[in-house]
């Protein structure tokens, strides 16, 4: 192969790595739990943007039910986020799918 073939084959890569990560921030998607008490949202890059309790899940006594509903809420959204991932960058991937 052509070293400089090479090069511009890794420049548009490159610039098709850039582009994907432009698209990761514009992705998001919320998770709930607890019949929507509970309603967190993530962006692409899996950081939380948004957290919302209804004040009926918080009770000083059980703290212990607030934490597993924002771990679920959390993992609601990480499943839609990586859903979302998939469909839109699923042809990109090609045989890497497996490890997304």
């Amino acid at each position: 192969m052509n070293p400089f073939d090479f090069l511009k084959d890794l420049d548009a890569m490159k610039k098709s790595l850039g582009d994907a990560q432009n698209q990761l921030a514009q992705i998001s998607a919320t998770g709930s739990s607890g019949g929507n008490i509970v309603n967190l949202t993530l962006n692409g890059k899996f950081e939380i943007t948004n957290l919302h309790l209804d004040p009926v899940c918080v009770d000083p006594r059980d703290i212990k039910m607030l934490e597993d509903l924002i771990v679920a809420a959390h993992h609601d959204a990480m499943a839609k986020i990586q859903e979302e991932i998939k469909s839109k960058f699923g042809p990109m991937l090609g045989g890497l799918q497996g490890l997304a």
